[in-house]
């Protein structure tokens, strides 16, 4: 109980002492609570607004950051939005115009601390600012979405009663805004508000802002030299000398300082000049699958006089990035001088903005959970710096970068062409501005490996060669890459990666078999077989029942936009291969096992291909609202049959199946090296009978995969069949499972029709007979764990079939479903006789009640 206790206290300590870009305590004031108000129904003027006689007693108390919209809906004012077509009924006209943020706050110790600058580290998408009754900002300099913005209020503020008003006007029709594409509805107010921290940092006289630590390698990696670099601004109408100090665990370094009257200056520290910024085997920061990702901390203090005027605590990583092409011309990457297989999917935030730390911790646990290893953002997400600082601590890898929100008129609102709408000067001044805050603000963080100047497009070549000077001023440490498409660059050359879909459902075989378009070959940086459906709970929190089957328009209102708007051609393929659904619970069932297979193939095919296969970004991880589309969990965080697949085939060490080629390979996802494995493969019929086995022994090298065997041809017993792989080490331990439900009528896609999202299928398997298989007892126990929050399930088929697709699903004993929950198993099924044990964690203090499902199953429940 000690040692959980005392891991328990570290975690926190870890989150809260490991953030990116953290000053002292004394020296930063994070303004949260506010009042809010639309502005057409307050009749003072900003500078009224802005006075502590001024009586807000009908606004709505906020906490910032937040968006209206997000802030109208914590308080209450829209009810049931998810539900339904709920959310298309909320009025746009109340966010047409401005709405007024108010805060009071105080400023202790400010003879200490006479210096304060109020940082805006996020408004969407302009803004007037008025402080203690003066008008400090306006909205024709304070815009755009992805700006930082700092205002020197030294000589406006007092120890007490301070009053901040900030009236923020929406995004316009133009405007390079926050943005969604054609995943799902727009909120109604456009995002408007004070999306991210709104903070006063505070110093006697000098003031540090921008740390960063660049790392710089041997050829062995076993010796790293580190460059200190940090921007110190004297906010005094004197000049200073002073003392830059700064400690990385036992390493400490000094370096004097002179800065003129409001002069601000980068202050260099290096290896050459302190060689005490020299480490001998350093830490590395590694990714999933690969190591830990060890991090440290650095402290900064500027001393003026002996006296500290500020301090910094920052927390970096090391390790090293590199991109490389293949002999084919793709983009490859590798860390720290490893050759690694991007496995990721695309991360959005909240429709609203408005998730909360512990839901993006718990997402991305899920992301660690099914093994992938990175995420990539369409936009620089992210309402504060949680999003990065767990990725840092979880070992995952992230692409950040702009979003194709700004390449097409529809979205942004004003012409495009072949380089998106940033066409006027004004435009690439704006873009390049936000190129240089958003890198700034987040280039400390290791998880993040590559920037990406564009999505769909290419930059206009003016404005990327701004990027790339930009890049080289203020990091250079990781790649950059000019866009997500297969592109040709003028200033830098090819992307060497693709964007050629699909965006919707493909089988299996199409990822094995594909040469053209989105197959295993090469980078692709977002693709998938389209829509994901979540299990019934979900659906029932989002469709009213009246509309929970047929599957109708309140249904494609939860799907995507555009092309994405129904799920037909995911339901043609649902009812060709799995049989026509009675109702929704038929629906579901066969809607999971068709999710397992279809996502497990994408990520196997890329391992068993890999490293012609460089990368593959699932689109999408997860949803910005409840939806139907593009997603591992959902709104909900729920997992669906596409989390377990993508989980099986992102194992560490897995046996796997090539659709196309009916060949058997064993992937290996780590660095260590694997002998005296024992590789165990079965064929059954479709009665459950075994018609084929072998045992195969075998070894694989360290990141690497292989062929062990291939199916002979003429091995389908039945219409449909089974395939049982394991893999067994020397000890008879078993180290994997991975099982697969065949048809005798392959899928046939229909390649000289492709769009660019879809490859139709002009002939599909068959898995009809499935809904044929005999019944099949299964035995389910709870074991208590003894911890809190862990449970052990045991399963045991007593029949002598196949228990096909158990799903198990966490309740609480009132019925409600308990998310996020992190099985170490799930829609798996049971050879007849055998037993399995599964654990499951979850928060909470409720009594968990365990509740499984399956294809055909005769459920035994013992105590």
């Amino acid at each position: 109980m000690l040692h959980r206790l005392l891991l328990f206290v570290l975690s926190i300590l870890f989150f809260y002492n490991c953030h990116h870009y953290q000053a002292q305590p004394a020296h930063r004031l994070t303004l949260k609570n506010w009042q809010l108000k639309a502005a057409d129904s307050v009749q003072a003027s900003g500078q009224r607004v802005a006075q502590a006689d001024f009586n807000p007693q009908d606004w709505l108390a906020v906490r910032v950051p937040t968006t209206v919209m997000g802030a109208l809906l914590k308080a209450g004012r829209y009810q049931d939005i998810f539900v339904g077509m709920n959310l298309k009924k909320v009025p746009t006209k109340p966010f047409q115009n401005g709405w007024w943020y108010r805060c009071s706050f105080d400023l202790p110790d400010l003879k200490r601390l006479p210096k304060n600058v109020l940082r805006f580290n996020g408004l969407n998408y302009r803004a007037d600012v008025f402080l203690n009754g003066r008008q400090i900002a306006s909205k024709d300099s304070l815009f755009g979405a992805f700006r930082v913005f700092e205002l020197d209020i030294s000589s406006l503020v007092k120890e007490k009663n301070n009053v901040l008003a900030v009236c923020v006007y929406p995004p316009q029709a133009g405007d390079f805004t926050i943005g969604f594409v054609d995943w799902n509805p727009a909120p109604p107010d456009r995002n408007m508000g004070l999306w991210r921290p709104v903070e006063i940092r505070r110093a006697r006289n000098v003031l540090l802002k921008n740390p960063f630590v660049k790392t710089a390698f041997d050829s062995s990696l076993q010796t790293a030299r580190l460059t200190v670099q940090v921007t110190a601004c004297n906010l005094s109408d004197q000049p200073v000398s002073g003392v830059l100090e700064g400690t990385i665990e036992s390493h400490s370094f000094k370096k004097a300082f002179h800065l003129k009257a409001g002069e601000s200056a980068t202050i260099t520290v290096d290896a050459e000049e302190f060689p005490q910024l020299v480490f001998k085997r350093p830490r590395l920061w590694w990714p999933v699958h690969w190591g830990k990702a060890n991090l440290y901390d650095l402290e900064l203090f500027a001393k003026v006089e002996g006296q500290v005027s500020d301090a910094l605590q920052i927390c970096f990583g090391m390790r090293k990035i590199e991109s490389y092409f293949t002999d084919e011309g793709h983009r490859a990457f590798k860390i720290n001088g490893r050759k690694i297989l991007i496995q990721g999917a695309g991360w959005t935030d909240d429709l609203f903005l408005a998730q909360s730390a512990q839901n993006v911790r718990s997402q991305l646990r899920y992301v660690k959970e099914m093994g992938l290893n990175t995420i990539r953002l369409e936009g620089f997400w992210g309402n504060d710096q949680t999003l990065y600082d767990v990725c840092d601590s979880l070992g995952i890898l992230i692409m950040a970068g702009f979003s194709c929100q700004w390449e097409w008129e529809d979205y942004l609102g004003k012409a495009c062409d072949q380089f998106g709408g940033a066409r006027s000067a004004q435009d690439m001044d704006l873009l390049s501005a936000y190129w240089r805050d958003q890198i700034t603000l987040l280039r400390n963080h290791p998880s993040i490996f590559v920037w990406m100047a564009a999505s769909d497009m290419l930059p206009r070549p003016a404005l990327e060669k701004r990027y790339l000077r930009i890049l080289e001023q203020i990091d250079g440490t990781r790649p950059y890459l000019a866009s997500a498409a297969a592109r040709v660059s003028q200033v830098s050359g090819p992307t060497g990666v693709k964007m050629n879909g699909p965006y919707d459902y493909v089988p299996p075989r199409y990822w094995f078999e594909d040469r053209k378009y989105g197959g295993a070959f090469g980078f692709n940086t977002e693709t998938g077989p389209g829509p994901q459906p979540p299990p019934l709970s979900s659906l029932q929190k989002m469709i009213p029942a009246q509309n929970l089957w047929p599957i109708d328009s309140v249904w494609n209102y939860h799907c995507g936009r555009n092309e994405f708007n129904s799920l037909k051609r995911y339901q043609q393929a649902l009812n060709r291969r799995y049989g026509q659904p009675d109702n929704v619970n038929d629906f579901v069932r066969m809607a999971q096992a068709m999710n397992y297979e279809a996502m497990r193939a994408m990520f196997e095919a890329f391992a068993v291909n890999k490293f012609q296969a460089t990368g593959v970004i699932q689109w999408m991880l997860n949803s910005a609202w409840p939806e139907l589309y593009w997603q591992l969990y959902d709104y909900y965080l729920m997992p669906n049959g596409a989390f377990y697949g993508a989980k099986k085939a992102c194992d560490s060490l897995q046996l796997m199946y090539d659709y196309s080629n009916r060949t058997v390979f064993l992937n290996n996802n780590t660095l260590k090296a694997f002998s005296g494995l024992v590789a165990h493969i079965k064929l059954f019929d479709l009665q459950s009978k075994l018609v084929d086995e072998r045992q195969i022994q075998t070894a694989i090298a360290p990141n690497a995969v292989k062929a062990v065997m291939r199916i002979p041809e003429g091995k389908a017993p039945t219409p449909v069949y089974f395939l049982d792989l394991r893999l067994f080490d020397a000890r008879g331990r078993r180290l994997a499972a991975n099982f697969y439900w065949l048809s005798r009528k392959q899928d046939v896609l229909d390649y000289s029709n492709s769009t660019w999202f879809v490859t139709p299928i002009k002939q599909f398997a068959d898995f009809t007979a499935l809904n044929a298989l005999p019944a099949a007892t299964v035995k389910v126990k709870t074991i208590p764990a003894g911890d809190t929050g862990k449970l052990t399930v045991r399963l045991q088929n007593t029949s002598e079939h196949l228990a096909f697709m158990l799903y198990l699903e966490l309740q609480t004993d009132r019925g409600q479903t308990i998310t996020p929950v992190f099985w170490s198993d799930n829609y798996l099924s049971l050879l007849p006789g055998e037993q399995r044990e599964l654990t499951v964690r979850f928060a909470g203090k409720e009594k968990a009640v365990v509740k499984v499902n399956g294809w055909n199953t005769d459920l035994r429940y013992e105590n």
